[in-house]
């Protein structure tokens, strides 16, 4: 959840590690999972477009309805562009290109309602962080 990585986040950051400094030196294409990972274990960093890009492979999107699957597209084009931290909750639904897609209720409704859609968005997050 949100909180729960914002949590780590703070966490590191007590332990002087200061994930701004680290995108800096590194790139600012990275999510603070893989740049602790690359950090920690020597991990080779997968940039957020790249991420997206391995989700896109693997068609995880089939099974859903046109309008369910345009949903996905735009949060992983969103997420690609900005971070986990712009996807996650309901409010992402109000913006671009989001907004454009439908009313957040119609969005919601292309997947049956929230809790099925807030499955996908998990599912979605899951895909995104499974190794390549």
């Amino acid at each position: 959840s949100e909180e729960k990585k914002q949590a780590i986040l703070d966490e590191l950051a007590e332990q002087g590690v200061l994930i701004d400094a680290l995108a800096e030196e590194v790139g600012r294409d990275y999510e603070a999972f893989d740049l602790i990972c690359h950090v920690a274990f020597g991990a080779k960093p997968l940039t957020r477009k790249e991420r997206a890009q391995n989700v896109q492979k693997k068609d995880y999107f089939a099974k859903y309805g046109e309008q369910a699957r345009a949903v996905l597209q735009a949060l992983l084009e969103k997420y690609a562009d900005r971070g986990i931290t712009e996807i996650e909750g309901m409010n992402v639904l109000y913006l671009d290109p989001l907004n454009e897609l439908g009313t957040p209720v119609e969005l919601i409704q292309a997947f049956g309602g929230k809790e099925q859609y807030l499955q996908a968005l998990k599912e979605l997050e899951e895909h995104l962080y499974e190794s390549a």
